[in-house]
């Protein structure tokens, strides 16, 4: 099996191959994108191999999924400790791009195949996005606004209500994306409002495709152990996807309010003498495995395959 990774830059791309030394650049352009594509189409990969960079990794990962290429994204603290294991301290892009070639080649099996999201889930994502950027922006105008003199403030007045006109354009968008494929699961209990419904179905396609453990770890809500010989350490939750744990958090603490069952379950833990946020991550991870359980009997409804 022939594997290659890709070490991705804002301006530029460094493609490696597992059999191969060195690295070849391409600008991280559409027209370089896709001599990437075609360079590793003509190589006969298997698999390829990128890691989250912020967003910048995105379009390759589209390319290379309209393509048909297999693909697969991990943490950056995922390459950066394969790295270490590997005795290579050294960091240059050529080397980033072949170690993430190494890994896929060895590691590949467990690696969890990129599926390109639809047009419609892109979309949403950006909105998504640039509605976080535009909640921070209103909070710090405001926060500068009670520190400033009365001629200052009047600016940042009208800064701040521009921001409110683009919030609510924004917010407009996505609802209609939001009615058009928000399912009953993702309304199914209190506390799931907008933003959480959009969080899920932009950021979480794999909600109903994975059983509660699974999800649960991918979202960064399952305590994980720390045992070795006669020791056993405190469990902690680590990792997973930071925006979909906020906007679950969030959702969280509104059902453990208003949902019975929610705070009948919140209630009991802290009877049993969990800590009140300990208990309220317990109760994050049955929310989302209440959502997730629901969503799969949906799927399954509509006759599609359950991994």
């Amino acid at each position: 099996m022939r594997a290659a990774g890709i070490d991705v830059g804002k301006t530029n791309l460094d493609l490696a191959f597992d059999d191969r030394p060195g690295a070849r650049r391409f600008p991280n352009t559409p027209a370089g994108i896709a001599g990437l594509v075609r360079a590793l189409t003509a190589a006969g990969v298997e698999r390829v191999l990128v890691e989250a960079t912020g967003g910048y990794e995105e379009p390759v990962l589209e390319a290379c999924c309209d393509a048909g290429q297999w693909i697969a994204r991990i943490n950056p603290r995922q390459a950066r400790d394969f790295a270490r294991a590997t005795g290579e301290l050294a960091k240059t892009d050529a080397i980033d791009a072949q170690l993430l070639a190494l890994m896929a080649g060895m590691f590949g099996d467990r690696l969890r195949r990129h599926v390109a999201p639809p047009q419609w889930q892109r979309e949403l994502r950006d909105w998504l996005r640039r509605r976080g950027q535009v909640v921070i922006l209103i909070q710090a105008q405001k926060q500068q606004a009670a520190l400033a003199a009365p001629a200052v403030r009047k600016l940042v007045a009208r800064t701040v209500t521009a921001l409110d006109r683009e919030l609510a354009a924004i917010e407009r968008a996505m609802k209609a994306l939001i009615d058009t494929h928000a399912t009953a699961a993702m309304r199914s209990s209190k506390g799931l409002g907008p933003v959480f419904q959009a969080t899920m179905l932009a950021l979480l396609p794999e909600l109903g495709h994975l059983n509660r453990r699974e999800i649960a770890k991918l979202v960064g809500v399952a305590p994980m152990n720390r045992d070795s010989g006669q020791g056993k350490g405190k469990r902690r939750i680590r990792g997973g996807r930071a925006p979909v744990r906020v906007a679950l958090y969030m959702a969280t603490l509104s059902a453990v309010r208003w949902d019975p069952l929610m705070k009948a379950h919140y209630q009991q833990l802290r009877q049993r003498g969990k800590l009140a946020k300990v208990a309220l991550v317990a109760c994050m991870r049955k929310l989302l495995g209440i959502v997730n359980a629901r969503r799969r009997d949906e799927l399954r409804a509509e006759g599609l395959a359950i991994a």
